[in-house]
Formats: structure tokens, C-alpha cells, sequence
């Protein structure tokens, strides 16, 4: 199924061994296939950056599961959007994203976005969620 995570989904799931660690999991397994445009793979290495220097990977380094998933991910193009959609413009990116690339779910735990429940027909869920969701479907 075609997904699009946002960039706190995919570096807690390389920081730290929780829930969306199993998303990216699920990535793995090709269960989930990861969607991203430049725009979203360029926030996720400035903010992987950021939060190094400010020392929050303390106990496991994620450049190596970064790494992989900027390598997996596949890129579209983002889709136009006519105005601005989420009360944060810059969570418009991964909207775009995930209308180019027709996913099903965009995962995030963006107050913002989750407030915009399923715009476009995109279920937006926060990592519990769509792990639940995927569980009932297998």
C-alpha cells in the first residue's frame, strides 16, 4: 500500500525503537511502500542534521536507516494543491506528496495535519493508528 511519512515519522522511527520504528519496518517487508517528493527528503535530512548537532540521537545512530530510506523511498512529483490546505503551510508538502503519489494513508503525528482528517481521501494517522489499521488487514 502506498503511504507518505513525514520527516518526524521517519526519524523517530530512526532514532529511537517505537512505533514508527515498526512503520518503517513495514517499509522494509515492502508491506508499506514510502512515497516522497524532493522537497519532504530535503526536510528530512536538514531536521536529521539539526537534531544531531542539538544531541538527540543518543542511543542509536540513524544515518544508516536514513540513509536507507532515502535510497528506498520513491520520488513523484508533487501534485498541485490550489491553496494552502493544512493550518501550517509547510505540512502542505507531504498533502502534495501524497496526492501525487495516490496514497492511501500519510502518516505524521502533526497536530496539524491530523487535524485535517482525510483530505483528498487520504486517511491521515499518526503511527499507532495505521500500525492498527495495517494489523486488521492482515
Amino acid at each position: 500500500m502506498r503511504v507518505v511519512f513525514d520527516a518526524g515519522v521517519v526519524l523517530a522511527g530512526a532514532g529511537w525503537r517505537h512505533e514508527a520504528h515498526h512503520c518503517l519496518v513495514l517499509a522494509a517487508k515492502r508491506i508499506a511502500l514510502p512515497y516522497a517528493t524532493s522537497e519532504t527528503l530535503d526536510e528530512l535530512q536538514r531536521v536529521a542534521r539539526r537534531m544531531e548537532a542539538e544531541g538527540w540521537f543518543k542511543k542509536h545512530d540513524p544515518w544508516p536507516t536514513l540513509k536507507w530510506y532515502l535510497g528506498f523511498a520513491r520520488r513523484v512529483e508533487p501534485a498541485p494543491l490550489g491553496q494552502q490546505r493544512s493550518r501550517d503551510v509547510k505540512d502542505d508538502p507531504y498533502l502534495a506528496c501524497a496526492l501525487a503519489s495516490r496514497a492511501r494513508f500519510l502518516i505524521s503525528r502533526d497536530s496539524d495535519l491530523l487535524a485535517l482528517g482525510k483530505p483528498f481521501g487520504i486517511e491521515i494517522l499518526t503511527p499507532r493508528a495505521f500500525l492498527s489499521r495495517v494489523a486488521a488487514l492482515f
